[in-house]
C-alpha cells in the first residue's frame, strides 16, 4: 500500500502545452494518487491523447510541469505500463500469444542469448493475470478483438509497472469484451494505478475513483458526481455511455436502455 507522505502516481501542475503555437491543453492541474482509477473523457481532438504523451514524457510541456511517482516522467518510464490505441503488426507473421507478452520484457534485454527464465515467468504471470495463459502457444491474429487486448495489456504488465496507461482500450470491442475487460481492469487496480482514455463518455463504474474531463482545460470529478449536461458541454451532441451493469445510450433528446 500507499505510504501518507509517498508522491502521487501523476502531479501535473499549471501545464500548457501547444502544437505550432495552437494551444492544445491550457493551465492544466490535477494529481492522481498511487491505486487510484482514473478515467480520462472528452472529444475528439480535446487534448486526451496529448495529455497521455506528456505523462508518458514523449512530448514536454511548454510551461508547468508534469511529476510521476516524484520524479520527471521520463526517469519513471520504467514503472509504466503503456496500451496504446493501435497494435501494429503483421497477421501473416506467426507471432504468438506469449511473444507479445514478452515484449513487456524488452526494457531488460540485451539483444544476447534470448529471454531470460525470469522474462518468461513474468510475461507469463502476466497472461495469467488476464487469463490469457492457456493460449500462450496460440497466433497473436487468431485472437478475438477482446483476447487480443488482454495480450496487450498482460504486454504492459509483465514489466511489473505501477502505473498502466490505456489509450482507448475498448475502441475496437463489442459490449461483451468491454465488460470483461471493465472487471480485469478492477482487479488490476489492486495492485497498479490505472489510468484510462476513453471515448465512451462513461467507461465508468462503481469502482472508477475519478473521471477527468478534458476539453482543452481539465476538470476532475468524482465518479458519480459529473455535473449534469457536461457531456454536452464536452462533446457537444449524443454521447455513448457504457457501464458495468448495462449499456446506456444517451441521445439529444432521451435515454436509450439495452439491459
Amino acid at each position: 500500500m500507499p505510504v501518507k507522505n509517498d508522491p502521487p502516481a501523476i502531479l501535473v501542475r499549471d501545464m500548457t502545452f501547444s502544437y505550432n503555437s495552437e494551444i492544445v491543453l491550457e493551465d492544466v492541474n490535477f494529481s492522481v494518487d498511487e491505486r487510484d482509477y482514473v478515467t480520462v473523457v472528452g472529444p475528439n481532438g480535446g487534448g486526451k491523447t496529448t495529455l497521455l504523451k506528456l505523462i508518458l514524457g514523449l512530448l514536454k510541456p511548454d510551461k508547468g510541469e508534469i511529476k510521476v511517482f516524484g520524479i520527471s516522467p521520463r526517469q519513471a518510464r520504467p514503472q509504466i505500463g503503456y496500451v496504446p490505441q493501435q497494435f501494429h503488426y503483421d497477421p501473416k507473421f506467426p507471432v504468438r500469444v506469449i511473444d507479445v507478452a514478452l515484449m513487456g520484457c524488452l526494457k531488460g534485454w540485451s539483444g544476447i542469448g534470448g529471454y531470460s527464465g525470469i522474462d518468461r515467468k513474468a510475461a507469463m504471470d502476466a497472461l495469467d493475470k488476464m487469463e490469457m495463459a492457456p493460449l500462450s502457444g496460440r497466433r497473436f491474429s487468431q485472437l478475438s478483438g477482446g483476447q487480443r487486448q488482454r495480450v496487450l495489456i498482460a504486454r504492459a504488465l509483465a514489466s511489473s509497472p505501477r502505473l498502466i496507461l490505456l489509450d482507448e482500450p475498448t475502441a475496437h470491442i463489442d459490449t461483451v469484451a468491454q465488460r470483461e475487460l471493465s472487471e480485469f481492469l478492477r482487479k488490476i487496480n489492486k495492485e497498479v494505478t490505472v489510468f484510462v482514455i476513453t471515448h465512451d463518455y462513461t467507461f465508468v463504474s462503481s469502482f472508477v475513483k475519478s473521471v477527468l474531463c478534458v476539453n482543452r482545460r481539465v476538470m476532475t470529478h468524482p465518479t458519480g458526481e459529473i455535473p449534469e449536461g457536461m457531456e454536452i458541454e464536452l462533446f457537444g451532441g449524443d454521447v455513448c455511455y457504457v457501464r458495468h451493469d448495462h449499456d446506456i445510450r444517451r441521445h439529444g433528446g432521451g435515454v436509450a436502455r439495452d439491459e
